[in-house]
Formats: C-alpha cells, structure tokens, sequence
C-alpha cells in the first residue's frame, strides 16, 4: 500500500534553468554549452552537490576543465540567482496529494550556494512532509545510503514510498532501494504514472 510520495526538486517541482540562467548573462549559444560542459554537466558539479568540497575548490575544477574561459565562468557564477525557478503547480500539487492521504517528501541534490540564492523557488518544502537535501548531509543521489537516509529519519518503508526523479539513474537507485519509482517528464505523465501504482489524487 502507498503511503508516501517523495519528489525529485530540480526539473520537478521546480526548474533547475541553468542554460537559460546563462543566457540571461549575455552568453551566447556556444558559449552557454561551453560553460555548460565545464561546469554543469562535469563530475565537480556532483561535488557541488555534495557539499564537502568548498566553493573555491568547486569552481577551480570548473576552470581547471577549460581555463581558456575563466573569465566568463567567474561571470557566470558570481551569483546563482535565477538559475531555479519555482513552477507554479508545485504546492497545488502537493496540497491535492496531502488531502488525498498521503505524505509528501522531497529528496534533491541541491548545492548550498544556490539554496541560499534561490531560496524563493524552495516555497514548497514549507508544505511538505519532510526531505533531504544533499549539501546538508554530504550525500548525493545515486548513492543508496542518501535514499536510506531518508527512509531511516522518517521512518519510512520504501516499498510504501513512490520516489520520482527527472534522471534514470536516480530512478534506477531508488527502484534498488526497494522504492517504488518512474522517471518524471512532466505533471501530467506523472499524475497517470501514480494512477498506475494505485494513486488516486
């Protein structure tokens, strides 16, 4: 039986923007994927996430991928703010799910720089059950041990817990961790895959 559903945040329940984030300070197409590749999509943002490393650490590996850019990676991430955005259907969301009987929790890798700059786009976590974000235990999705240390604080059992994640491989973690769990591409999609699994909102 159902009892919990826990969210994925960024490209869930709200818009982790970093291309358009980019583009918002000036840089071109070319450019955003170049910084992209240094940053975003390189193993240090992994760490970025975790939150052992410090950020001057973090971004020395940005620059150490391509220094040919360090100018426009210290541009780029002089600050964070609007890199993500709230999606208005998120504490709707949630709210519909609570009334229907179940628990809501999320479970993110988020770095501290961008909670503290994006604060307003985390309103929805107010309304939840619970969750985890990765800076502040130092663990990180895929790693089992994050989604146990979710269950374990809460008290949750996973087989009653439906976890959703914009990422296969987060999905695949979870589903090994004995969650119930889809891959989410939009509300819709989602709203029939909890149907699926016996949801009824």
């Amino acid at each position: 039986m159902i009892k919990n559903i826990v969210f994925d945040i960024g490209n869930v329940l709200a818009d982790f923007r970093w291309e358009g984030f980019l583009a918002d300070k000036g840089f071109d197409g070319a450019m955003v994927e170049r910084i992209g590749k240094a940053s975003v999509n390189s193993s240090f943002w992994h760490e970025f996430d975790r939150g052992i490393m410090s950020f001057d650490e973090i971004f020395n590996g940005f620059v150490s991928n391509d220094p040919e850019i360090e100018k426009e990676l210290h541009k780029a991430f002089d600050d964070f703010k609007g890199i993500v955005t709230k999606r208005d259907y998120s504490i709707p969301w949630i709210e519909s799910i609570k009334a229907a009987g179940y628990k809501v929790f999320y479970l993110s890798n988020y770095p501290e720089r961008i909670y503290n700059d994006c604060r307003e786009a985390l309103d929805f976590t107010d309304h939840c059950n619970g969750g985890i974000l990765s800076f502040m235990e130092k663990k990180v999705k895929p790693d089992h041990e994050f989604y146990r240390l979710l269950t374990d604080r809460y008290g949750l059992i996973p087989e009653e817990c439906i976890f959703m994640d914009d990422l296969e491989a987060n999905v695949k973690a979870a589903t090994e961790c004995g969650f119930n769990a889809f891959v989410f591409t939009d509300k819709k999609s989602a709203e029939e895959s909890l149907k699926k699994l016996g949801v009824m909102i």
